[in-house]
């Protein structure tokens, strides 16, 4: 399009008016207006990543290394924490204001039924990454798998990060039942990478394969990954040994994520895209990812993880036990949607922490933090809430001393409203000494 028919200002607030929280499976809609597009998703070969956790950390590592390997690289990804651009990038650059907004007015033009945000960020993304004539894109599947709008595209490679029990209200109660959702990712003839283990699990993401005609291969029977420490480690595939490479992302968890991106090169290399060792060890080492560990302050250290569920909240707590730095207390700064398994995740990180801080995430999906303070307290009995984030970070702040961890988490909103008021690495600790 030559001309841009709506400012970028005004492309936002109407994406703001088709209602961020609002939730909507089912593929019609996006078939449909991606059918009066041109249907741009199927100019370019894509990979499709689900899961529960370690979604965005596998999208990041296969696009750092396609980028490194000189492949244009689309990724789209979900939520954002402050930008709304972050969600659709090529080769790691966001997509500009004014491309976003000449988007959003031509698909608005094309949207003859009602669409939700997240199908019309899907649409904006595919049609972005077609005319940026990607050679590959790396699609996040925002909820489930079978009726997500991402799900229209027919992938090189699926990858099933791991399943464990979160959004049931849509997915189901049982693990079963949220496999098979996810499982519909896998396409016929196709290639799926899981580090799925739960037996129950594997079964369902086997009947899918073996329904489809699709290879699956899994972390611990099919390919592996050997920790050496600091975030180094050995891959071995089905023919080979790679290593060692380096792993950028905190945790031990991400070793997972990484098999699972390496498995993905692999792959790739089986459909022509050509990554050497090297590229792959340079393109692992150049990951980067915002909201995981990610530290924005220090004396005290100040840590941002999403942890947004029990598994998350787990991965969490094993990587603060083992966290590289000493510290003398933590102070746990937690908030977290209405619609989560709150308990255990509170229950999971209290036990590491010397004060736990309420707050509340600013969306209307977010627990008050009347109803969350009183389990706090139940673990911690000197629990307290300041309901808006910022202030309850300025006040573990001031119980801390220098030698401290303060740890925030629970939610992506919380974590993207942290980093909202603080929007350069260690803002925070310069506004403590103005």
């Amino acid at each position: 399009m030559d001309k841009i028919l709506v400012s970028y200002q005004e492309a936002v607030s109407y994406l703001s008016s088709l209602n961020i929280d609002a939730i909507r499976l089912g593929l019609d809609p996006i078939s449909g207006l991606l059918g009066r597009l041109g249907n741009p998703e199927r100019s370019y070969p894509s990979i499709i990543v689900g899961g529960t956790n370690g979604k965005e950390s596998v999208d990041a590592m296969i696009s750092s290394v396609l980028k490194e390997a000189g492949y244009r690289c689309g990724l789209y990804s979900s939520p954002h924490l402050v930008d709304i651009r972050e969600r659709i990038r090529v080769d790691g650059a966001m997509i500009a204001k004014k491309n976003l907004a000449a988007l959003i007015s031509e698909i608005r033009e094309k949207a003859t039924e009602p669409v939700s945000y997240f199908e019309f960020l899907t649409a904006a993304a595919f049609l972005h990454f077609s005319r940026c004539k990607v050679d590959l894109a790396v699609l996040e599947v925002g909820l489930g798998g079978r009726l997500d709008a991402t799900n229209v595209v027919t992938p090189l490679v699926s990858i099933i990060s791991n399943i464990s029990r979160d959004h049931k209200e849509y997915l189901g109660d049982s693990l079963g039942m949220i496999a098979a959702e996810k499982a519909a990712i896998i396409k016929k003839g196709g290639i799926c990478l899981s580090a799925a283990r739960q037996p129950s699990v594997v079964r369902v993401l086997e009947d899918a394969c073996r329904k489809k005609g699709a290879r699956l291969k899994l972390l611990g029977r099919d390919f592996r990954a050997r920790s050496h420490g600091g975030g180094w480690f050995s891959y071995y595939g089905k023919d080979q040994r790679l290593g060692p490479l380096f792993c950028p992302l905190p945790g031990r968890h991400q070793l997972d994520n990484a098999a699972l991106a390496v498995a993905a090169t692999e792959a790739l290399n089986t459909k022509g895209f050509a990554i050497d060792q090297a590229v792959l060890a340079r393109g692992l080492a150049a990951t980067r990812w915002e909201g995981r560990l990610e530290v924005i302050g220090a004396h005290p250290t100040v840590v941002l993880d999403g942890a947004h569920n029990p598994a998350g909240a787990s991965a969490l707590r094993r990587a603060l036990e083992n966290w590289h730095r000493p510290y003398r207390k933590m102070i746990l700064v937690f908030g977290v949607m209405g619609d989560k398994e709150y308990r255990p995740m509170l229950r999971s990180l209290a036990g590491l922490a010397d004060k736990i801080v309420i707050t509340k995430p600013a969306t209307p999906r977010a627990l008050p933090v009347e109803e969350l303070l009183p389990f706090a307290r139940q673990l911690s009995a000197g629990a307290e809430a300041r309901e808006d984030p910022v202030q309850a970070l300025a006040y573990a702040r001031e119980l801390a001393r220098e030698d401290d961890l303060i740890c925030v988490a629970g939610s992506l909103y919380l974590v993207g409203q942290i980093k909202g008021a603080f929007p350069n690495s260690l803002d925070c600790d310069k506004q403590r000494k103005t």
